[in-house]
Parts: structure tokens; C-alpha cells; sequence
């Protein structure tokens, strides 16, 4: 039984940075795709970035590429995600998301996922 718990948001101004950690919990395979998804109030969650557990693949929604940088640390079950050059847009709930199939074309979408953590707030003024 897969748990996944976000940590490291917060508010910050414009131009800043945050890294954002999930930590996951039980049985994590090589063959898992990871994701970081977001939602702001009254909008739609949208895939932000994914990445291969097994290899080297990293996916991006066009609005963070340049700026966001999705990672993970094997030793310790943790998926990252460095946000640079904030923005006001950027403002969301970050949600963490696991499925135990590779990741997919169709990675941005909630129902490629089967995991998910409760969220952490990023605030960007």
C-alpha cells in the first residue's frame, strides 16, 4: 500500500525559488511513474511534471519548462521538484501522484495516476 506525503511549500515573491519533496511509503518499483500535479482555486488540476522511476525520463507541462526541474532520490523513495523564477501563476496546491505503470504520453492526466498525497500550498506574490 503506496502512501505519498508532500513537503516544502510556502509563499514566496515572485522570482523565488521552493523544492517540493514527496516522500513515499511502501513497496515503490522500478517500473513507477511519479508526477507532480496542481490546482489552483477554481481551476482544473493540471499535470506539472513526471518521471520514470526505472530511467532517466522527465516530463513537463510547457508552462515550467525552463523553470521547474523534477528529480528523485532512490535511496530515499523521494521525488523532488525544484521550482525556480516563480510566478504569480504559479500559485496552486501541489499534489504528488504515483502509478505503478512506466509513465505515460498521457502523464497530465489526473486518471493516469492511482496514488496521491494531500497536497502542499505554494503562494507566489
Amino acid at each position: 500500500h503506496v502512501q505519498l506525503v508532500e513537503s516544502g511549500g510556502g509563499s514566496v515573491q515572485a522570482g523565488g525559488s521552493l523544492r517540493l519533496s514527496c516522500a513515499a511509503s511502501g513497496y515503490i518499483s522500478s517500473t513507477y511513474c511519479m508526477g507532480w500535479f496542481r490546482q489552483a482555486p477554481g481551476k482544473e488540476r493540471e499535470g506539472v511534471a513526471a518521471i520514470s522511476l526505472g530511467g532517466v525520463s522527465t516530463f513537463y507541462a510547457d508552462s515550467v519548462k525552463g523553470r521547474f526541474t523534477i528529480s528523485q532520490d532512490k535511496s530515499k523513495n523521494t521525488v523532488y521538484l525544484q521550482m525556480n523564477d516563480l510566478k504569480a501563476d504559479d500559485t496552486a496546491t501541489y499534489y504528488c501522484a504515483a502509478d505503478s505503470m512506466v509513465c505515460r504520453s498521457q502523464w497530465a492526466q489526473k486518471s493516469s495516476f492511482a496514488v496521491w498525497g494531500r497536497g502542499t500550498q505554494v503562494t507566489v506574490s
